[in-house]
């Protein structure tokens, strides 16, 4: 984070320095939680005062952007979150059909953000992939999972940022922020399925290349695919799932049945 803020250039008032910080969280750049540095290296980084500087960060933390930490600093507030309340992330988390709907919206919207990032990606952004999808690649070799699906999350957060659209970017990332959170529980059954970790790195695979290579038609088909094919293997998982659930009750059964009838007869 240290070279991350700018000079200002000109009068040198905290609302230059407002400015820099709000285009900053608003880009990506500055991510929820955070933390900015002290205020003798942020004044020293902006080239303005620290009276100034204070004027600033009072006035970003009086809007909620920004929080400070007793004896822990000034942090990004949870601005994301606020996209999705608590009494709406609970209604989505118990109906089924939120899933479904979730699982809709992310399809067409990461196809087109898989788009934009195929036309927009600059070469900084080429190297992040590079770097995620060589991690992707280490956890599915060595089988962490729980690595494997922190990645998956990452991976789909760096093709968003890629698409350089501020409201892709800000909507997306509240909707990952369900899979983190755990409002749905039933994405981790994926895994499940055979031959789906296999798959899934592959459908990652083409999405990186085609935004790689520069293909805006290969990546939003490819992000489709890959949402299409989560959607599917859910539901395989679910009824799989339920399918085991009733053979062993059967099973139980005829097996409790046949010992009665041992019994008696």
């Amino acid at each position: 984070m240290s070279d991350i803020f700018s000079r200002i250039e000109h009068s040198r008032t905290a609302d230059e320095v407002v400015q820099q910080i709000e285009s900053l969280i608003l880009e990506g750049v500055l991510r929820t939680g955070d933390r900015l540095p002290g205020e003798r290296e942020l004044a020293r980084q902006f080239d303005v005062s620290r009276p100034i500087l204070r004027d600033a960060l009072k006035a970003l933390e009086g809007r909620g952007l920004l929080i400070t930490k007793a004896g822990g600093g000034t942090h990004v507030a949870d601005v994301i979150g606020q996209l999705f309340t608590k009494p709406v992330t609970d209604l989505v988390s118990m109906h089924r059909k939120a899933v479904t709907d979730y699982l809709e919206y992310r399809r067409e919207i990461e196809g087109v953000a898989a788009e934009y990032a195929a036309r927009r990606a600059t070469a900084d952004d080429i190297a992040l992939l590079d770097r995620i999808m060589a991690r992707m690649d280490e956890a599915h070799r060595t089988g962490d999972f729980d690595d494997e699906a922190e990645i998956d999350v990452e991976f789909h957060h760096a093709v968003c940022e890629c698409a350089h659209n501020i409201i892709l970017l800000h909507t997306l990332r509240s909707c990952y922020r369900l899979l983190s959170e755990g409002v749905f529980q039933n994405r981790l059954l994926v895994f499940s399925v055979p031959g789906a970790r296999e798959a899934l790195l592959a459908q990652h695979r083409a999405i990186y290349k085609a935004v790689k290579a520069g293909d805006p038609s290969a990546a939003r088909q490819a992000a489709m695919d890959h949402i299409s094919y989560v959607e599917r293997s859910m539901l395989e998982a679910e009824r799989s799932g339920d399918w085991q659930r009733v053979s062993r009750l059967r099973l139980k059964q005829r097996s409790d049945a046949d010992d009665g009838f041992k019994t008696t007869g």
